[in-house]
């Protein structure tokens, strides 16, 4: 069996696609979570030649990062046409309509995007009246409940939820015969059939409960909620970069993509939905649908993928997957920097031998931890040390010692902001708001005709062939009203003008890893220009997927005038 598998995956590969040599590189990294594998050896040699060695494997050169931007734009082209064939899942969120400001009235939010989920109150004063004063509660979610059951998971953050709202005055109580509605931030991968459904296709950020899969979200979330004896509705799913999304462009109309850098990765944006756009629903009337990319699970033969990205991947609970994400977010970042320091150490007898005990536990250099390291520019690096006393016991490292750690920590830190910076740089070329739209325009309509030939192609080709060509009267207009917008970024572009596109970005990554933000920044003008770079800017917006989630809540509610 092993040989006709292999013969598989060797076809897989000559197919040419992202996603043959993705599952091809998935399946191989995973051996090692069977063999064992292990970055550990006992040759000596010295730090830095292994740090060098490092370095050079993490290099991100500008023409690499193109080469990576324009992988994530075929790949978003690829995935908003087919659901296979492509790393991205590009899956419609459908939100036609962002908020406007008219928006009026008390409106709940769940936020739960990774170890800890946030609920809260936001009132809203309808136009020139802006956001009242929000209330919020947070909670940790325990390991027990991330790989424990459905119902225990769930229960309790409904639990969590009655306990908040029992506490609030009386002028927030709904009017008698009206349910509180709920949108509910839901940052995992769902297959949407409406604003208020989905069903999840799979777990990420450590999260493992094989039942929940396939099931509607919102429907599991409102039972527990019934149980709870609380009577409140979601009106509205979404995930975490599409509710940040949202909540930025209640303030400013300039803003595009919504972009989570925290825990976990993700990225959203607006497309213009024609018939590129696979459907499973009647098209938007706006000519218009927020797209929830998935690009965590991102995968391009030119990222510099290093032994600990392999070996970090090997042993997570969803081997193969979520490659891009495991390389720039904080829950694997940490991880990623101690396999490379214990490797190091091993190898180098960096720390003396045998190796700190500390060093060899999983997890045992948080992120946040790393950051600190990075920034540290005292004389002494006063603050590694103090990480290293703190965290792994050693309370006595040399000066060199922690040179030697925060190059390491600058090296996989550097890299990630860098691959962040090409995939931004990617969707802002499917855009057209790259400052290059007529030659993208052309790229993009490249990738359009593979992807459709690709598609026609699979096994299932008459039902998707359905899909495309079931464009009705009504998908006529919805095309027709996309066309109307559709050139505006590109004609502005071919007239010498840029359009302005800000970027929402919610998350610790950037808003507390200064290092990490300035160098996503500086990457952005090295690959834009610092001209088109001036057109774009990035905007923190802190709490934006939980005040998103509301303000869409607020746009499809059941009692909108």
């Amino acid at each position: 069996m092993g040989r006709y598998t292999n013969l598989l995956l060797i076809v897989a590969a000559a197919a040419g696609t992202a996603a043959g040599v993705y599952l091809v590189r998935r399946y191989y990294c995973c051996q090692k979570k069977k063999t064992g594998g292990d970055a550990s050896s006992k040759v000596v040699v010295s730090a830095k030649e292994l740090i060098d060695r490092l370095r050079e494997e993490c290099s991100t050169s500008g023409e690499k990062l193109l080469q990576i931007a324009a992988d994530m734009r075929a790949e978003m082209v690829s995935g908003l046409r087919s659901t296979q064939g492509s790393t991205l899942k590009m899956l419609p969120s459908y939100v036609d309509r962002l908020p406007d400001g008219s928006e009026k009235g008390v409106f709940y939010a769940l936020d739960l995007g990774g170890t800890n989920f946030r609920v809260l109150r936001v009132p809203l004063l309808g136009k020139d009246g802006g956001i009242g004063k929000v209330d919020s509660d947070e909670a940790s979610i325990g390991n027990d409940l991330m790989t424990g059951t459905t119902e225990a998971l769930f229960d309790y953050i409904a639990s969590r939820l009655a306990a908040f709202v029992a506490k609030e005055e009386e002028e927030f109580k709904p009017e008698e015969g009206k349910h509180r509605e709920l949108g509910f931030t839901f940052s995992f991968p769902c297959d949407h059939t409406a604003i208020n459904a989905g069903r999840l296709i799979m777990w990420t950020k450590g999260f493992n409960i094989p039942e929940t899969e396939g099931r509607d979200v919102v429907q599991v979330l409102e039972e527990a909620l019934e149980r709870q004896k609380l009577d409140m509705k979601v009106t509205a799913l979404v995930n975490d970069a599409v509710g940040t999304l949202a909540g930025a462009r209640f303030v400013e109309s300039d803003v595009m993509l919504g972009v989570i850098l925290g825990t976990g990765s993700n990225a959203c944006y607006e497309e213009i939905h024609d018939t590129s756009v696979r459907q499973t629903g009647p098209p938007p009337a706006s000519g218009r649908m927020v797209i929830n990319m998935e690009w965590g699970n991102f995968w391009s033969g030119h990222l510099p993928i290093t032994e600990y990205d392999d070996l970090l991947d090997s042993k997570s609970a969803n081997c193969g997957q979520q490659r891009y994400e495991k390389m720039i977010s904080g829950m694997y970042v940490g991880e990623v920097v101690r396999l490379a320091l214990l490797d190091i150490s091993q190898k180098s007898h960096l720390f003396g031998d045998p190796v700190p005990p500390k060093l060899l536990q999983p997890n045992s250099l948080p992120t946040p931890k790393v950051a600190i390291i990075h920034e540290d520019t005292s004389p002494d690096l006063a603050k590694v040390g103090s990480v290293f006393a703190e965290e792994l016991e050693l309370p006595d490292t040399s000066l060199s010692q922690r040179q030697a750690v925060q190059e390491v920590c600058r090296i996989m830190g550097e890299r990630g902001a860098r691959l962040v910076a090409a995939g931004i740089v990617g969707v802002l070329q499917k855009l057209g708001r790259d400052g290059k739209a007529p030659a993208n325009a052309q790229a993009n309509a490249q990738a359009n005709a593979q992807a459709n030939a690709q598609a026609n192609a699979q096994a299932k080709a008459p039902e998707r062939e359905a899909e495309a060509s079931a464009v009705d009267g009504d998908a006529a207009a919805a095309a027709a009203a996309a066309a109307a917008g559709a050139g505006e970024a590109a004609a502005e572009a071919a007239l010498g003008h840029v359009p302005r596109t800000v970027v929402a970005v919610d998350g610790g990554m950037y808003e507390h890893y200064t290092p990490f933000r300035e160098a996503i920044h500086e990457t952005l003008k090295e690959l834009l220009g610092e001209e088109v770079a001036g057109f774009v800017s990035m905007k923190l917006s802190k709490d934006g997927s939980g005040i998103g989630a509301a303000l869409l809540a607020a746009s499809h509610s059941a009692y909108k005038e």
